[in-house]
């Protein structure tokens, strides 16, 4: 399928959620239950899935705002700033006062591979009242962008919020959660990994990540049944699956080739592909030609440690995937 060439014009990408400071450390390998294990590295990095994925679609040319919450402490200053210095408009993430801003404590293994568990902090006070606060940044906008790290009624708000203003609305379903038939059908673009996928279908087995396209699509057919006629179906490092039951025969179901690169540090690389998948849909691209500039995205962002901080611009995406054309 080819690659259509990257619009100039971009609209206003609205980001909905989450703001943590990561506490990550580096071990040889992920620790067992009940075990302890000597690291080899510890830092305090700006963070959460949301201000993650405002950053990346900001430091590639996205006109962004950012709805969240932090508290009144360091580590709420240093995710501020971090989304300022991407260009992320930040007049909407609240300050609150008495709670602490939310956290990640991640580990990091040699391969790159992660686990993390999140504490809510000021992001569990974000509520439905604060996206309605925030109507004047969804009014005009392009994408709507949101995931499930802050509650599921605020996450339908501002899907609302982003479908009354004629905006696509970007749903990542992670961390994964049920989501109520009415929230499913107010996503224009649904985005998952292969897990997710199989859990929003109610257990359904994804195809593997060598099955042939025509394998995909059922799948598709069962994501329209749910309301939802575009996903993407991201594999690691296999790649992605663009289903677009919009799209003409031959763009229905179309695999993106993952770039390979040597993963130092997986956190945040799927914030990075939403990120960017953002930013292109918003600038205009289709939803084939906005995920192959998100899996490079995404494998770039894997080639550093940390999240933000590893996140590439416009220029490094663009090199390889002229490298790959």
């Amino acid at each position: 399928m080819n690659q259509q060439t990257p619009s100039n014009e971009t609209g206003r990408i609205v980001v909905v959620g989450s703001l943590n400071a990561d506490l990550t450390i580096y071990t040889e390998r992920l620790p067992q239950p009940g075990e302890t294990l000597h690291g080899e590295g510890f830092t305090v990095n700006p963070g959460g899935k949301s201000a993650n994925q405002a950053v990346a679609a900001g430091l590639l040319g996205g006109a962004v705002s950012l709805v969240g919450a932090v508290g009144q402490d360091s580590n709420g200053d240093m995710l501020l700033a971090s989304c300022s210095a991407a260009g992320v408009d930040v007049t909407q993430v609240n300050r609150v006062a008495g709670v602490e801003t939310g956290v990640a404590v991640v580990t990091v293994d040699a391969a790159g591979e992660n686990s993390i568990v999140i504490s809510a902090g000021a992001n569990g006070t974000l509520r439905p009242a604060d996206v309605a606060a925030a109507q004047a940044a969804f009014d005009g906008s392009s994408v709507v962008c949101l995931c499930l790290e802050v509650g599921l009624d605020t996450v339908q708000a501002a899907a609302q919020a982003g479908h009354d203003a004629g905006a696509t609305v970007l749903l990542n379903l992670s961390p994964y959660a049920p989501v109520a038939p009415e929230l499913a059908s107010l996503a224009d673009v649904l985005l998952v990994n292969a897990h997710e996928a199989s859990q929003f279908l109610g257990g359904e087995e994804i195809p593997a990540p060598d099955a042939p396209t025509s394998d995909w699509e059922p799948v598709l057919e069962h994501f329209a049944d749910r309301g939802l006629d575009r996903a993407v179906v991201t594999l690691g490092a296999n790649g992605s699956v663009v289903l677009d039951g919009l799209a003409g025969s031959e763009g229905r179901v179309v695999r993106i080739a993952p770039t390979k690169v040597d993963a130092i540090d997986t956190t945040g690389a799927g914030d990075a592909f939403t990120g960017a998948l953002a930013a292109r849909l918003a600038a205009g691209d289709s939803l084939y030609t906005s995920a192959a500039f998100a899996s490079v995205s995404a494998a770039l962002a894997a080639t550093k440690k940390g999240t933000q901080a590893a996140y590439p611009d416009e220029t490094g995406v663009n090199e390889v995937l002229g490298n790959k054309q």
